[in-house]
């Protein structure tokens, strides 16, 4: 089930959107794009990710944005081996087939698994401050494996989202050549959060902030202010 999370509608997309780094207030920060390609561009996606994620807890983050706004999907498992470390160890969703059939994902060490077995790029850094507050930034071009990551921090304790709803697609799909040629595609799976609650849909945030369009307010994110300000208010951040 492994490729179950491919977007095959997808093409390669540039790293320049995975990136890390510390806020005020000692919260750390990682935005992930979405990815697809070959093995070479996973292994780099992780490595970029983990040294992201490193860069932004130098200073031990009290807690945590993690900005899937702009990942628009691909392969799911490298972006869990990015964020691993955050969600935290154990089970963190699952595949469930029509036949009610379930695949579990987790993290062990950092590292992301499936049905127990390793999804690739070994342990992860730990982070400083293990199972701090999360706050997941999400909108309407967050898809497919992007979504899987939001299905993933669903039911984690300490964890928040903001932003707008999904694109819609939080589910598997496999691709299957016919005889002319054609190829046929179908959804075999949905993803399910840790809970065993299954996702078919657009996932609302718990706190939903449009895009503000006045000029004055282009310089501002506001959803980034709203998640920032949420995490400043939670025991592991407050200020003294």
């Amino acid at each position: 089930m492994t490729q179950a999370k491919e977007n095959l509608g997808s093409s390669a997309v540039s790293l320049d959107g995975l990136q890390g780094r510390s806020l005020k207030n000692g919260i750390g920060y990682v935005s992930l794009p979405g990815v697809q390609g070959s093995q070479k561009t996973y292994d780099e996606y992780v490595r970029q990710g983990r040294d992201a994620v490193a860069k932004a807890d130098r200073t031990g983050s009290c807690g945590w944005v993690v900005d899937l706004r702009s990942d628009t999907g691909g392969n799911m498992w490298p972006m869990l081996a990015v964020v691993g470390p955050i969600l935290g160890e154990g089970q963190v969703g699952m595949f469930v087939d029509a036949d009610g059939k379930k695949s579990v994902w987790s993290i062990k060490h950092g590292a992301p698994y499936e049905d127990g077995k390793s999804a690739g790029w070994g342990d992860g850094q730990p982070v400083a401050r293990s199972m701090s507050p999360v706050a997941v930034l999400t909108g309407k071009r967050t898809a497919s494996a992007g979504e899987a990551v939001v299905v993933a921090f669903r039911g984690r304790p300490d964890t928040r989202f903001f932003g707008e709803r999904t694109d819609g697609v939080p589910t598997g799909h496999k691709a299957y050549r016919l005889s002319d040629g054609a190829m046929l595609i179908l959804t075999e799976v949905k993803d399910a959060d840790r809970t065993g609650r299954t996702y078919d849909a657009a996932i609302p945030p718990d706190q939903e902030i449009a895009k503000d369009p006045r000029p004055v307010a282009r310089h501002r994110d506001e959803v980034l202010e709203a998640a920032r300000s949420w995490l400043l208010k939670q025991n592991a951040c407050r200020q003294p």
